[in-house]
This record gives structure tokens, C-alpha cells and sequence, in this order.
């Protein structure tokens, strides 16, 4: 859940919570009221727990190049990520031995 969404669902069932006493005090609620009322705050408590426990989306792909091979006349031995493309995280660990022209070892942003 985008951190967005989450701001808008906890808003969402603060209001309802906050909304619910207020059926009460004006009016004079009958049962069918109070029973409406009951199930309002209960969703509006459901969905605000529920929103409080969700973790954030990932903003991309993982991309993870680890105890890679040799690279040989313009090969990568890790991540090629053409341009900068993508949001996720790209990580290169342990790569092997760049020889020749245009041989990358850990992470090519390259177009």
C-alpha cells in the first residue's frame, strides 16, 4: 500500500469513528440508529487497525548481482540497468574481474 492510500484510509476511519458519537448525540438515536452507528465505528476501527499494519509497497524492483563470473569484451557482471531505468534498489557484491573494452563489474547505468 503506497504511503498515499494509507494516509487516505486512516483518514478515512478517523472519521468514521469520530462521526459515529455524533448519531448519537443528536436526535436521540432509536435501536436502529444505535445498531448503524455500532457497525460504523466497528469498520471504521477495522480499517484504521488494518491501515496502521501495512507495510509500504516497494518503490521498484530488487535487482542483486552477487559472487558473479568474469566480464569479457563488454560484458556486466552485475546489474545492467540501461539508462537508469527502474526505481528499485540495485546492489553488486563480489563481482568478478572486467577485462576488454566496455566490460562493467558491479552495476552498468550505460545507455
Amino acid at each position: 500500500m503506497t504511503q498515499g492510500w494509507k494516509i487516505t484510509v486512516i483518514v478515512l476511519a478517523a472519521v468514521g469513528i469520530v462521526s459515529t458519537p455524533l448519531v448519537w448525540l443528536l436526535n436521540g438515536p432509536g435501536a436502529g440508529q444505535m445498531a448503524g452507528a455500532c457497525v460504523q465505528a466497528a469498520a471504521g476501527i477495522a480499517a484504521l487497525v488494518w491501515a496502521l499494519f501495512q507495510h509500504p509497497a516497494p518503490a521498484g524492483p530488487v535487482d542483486r548481482a552477487n559472487d558473479t563470473g568474469e566480464a569479457n569484451g563488454g560484458g556486466v557482471t552485475g546489474v545492467k540497468r540501461p539508462g537508469g531505468q527502474g526505481h528499485g534498489s540495485a546492489t553488486a557484491e563480489r563481482t568478478g574481474d572486467a577485462s576488454g573494452p566496455n566490460s562493467v563489474s558491479g552495476i552498468d547505468y550505460s545507455n
